[in-house]
């Protein structure tokens, strides 16, 4: 099976030229660094905007999978929640699970940023300054899809560690202030 026998794979909006930002814009715009490391989108950071031309946008629903075509990582962003009306520049194209397809979002996209996905967008990327793959090569993409009940398990688990990684990041980061802290003290301390 592949890609595009489980997904529709839409467009970006057509932006012409850079994201023009309009203090009360209606809409939104997702770009490349609005991506966090962990490849959720950092809402608070995109830009407002106002759509023209004459095709209705493709508005970013919940359950949306956004891939990122251009540049050196070309992961897959499950959208949980979409705060407001937003679209995609076109580093990204759409992903929208067909009704019917039997497959889950969540474990589509997981399956997506997994090694044996991401070594083919690795061969078959194009560019020498600024990779991207193309839309026929991401249809293409061989997907396994198991039963339902081993997609949710696998979802399941994924959420647990991602979980689990931002709950070390926490702690690390308060293990650094502590001893920020302690530094602090006793370096800062006068000669008796």
């Amino acid at each position: 099976m592949k890609l595009s026998d489980v997904v529709n794979i839409l467009p970006a909006h057509p932006f012409r030229g850079s994201i023009e930002e309009v203090a009360d814009g209606t809409a939104r715009a997702v770009q490349m660094k609005d991506i966090e490391d962990d490849g959720a989108v950092a809402w608070h950071s995109l830009v407002r905007t106002e759509l023209s031309g004459r095709r209705e946008p493709n508005w970013l629903q919940p359950q949306d999978i956004l891939f990122l075509v251009r540049g050196s990582r070309n992961i897959a962003v499950l959208l949980d929640s979409v705060p407001f009306p937003a679209v995609i520049s076109p580093h990204f194209l759409l992903l929208r699970v067909a009704p019917g397809a039997g497959v889950l979002p969540a474990f589509v996209a997981w399956q997506m940023n997994q090694l044996p996905a991401q070594r083919y967008f690795e061969a078959s990327a194009e560019g020498s300054v600024q990779r991207s793959i193309r839309k026929a090569v991401l249809a293409d993409l061989p997907l396994v899809i198991p039963p339902k009940s081993t997609q949710h398990a696998v979802v399941r688990l994924a959420a647990a560690a991602r979980q689990e990684a931002e709950t070390y990041r926490k702690l690390i980061a308060n293990r650094e202030q502590e001893l920020r802290a302690v530094a602090s003290t006793i370096l800062n301390r006068k000669a008796l």
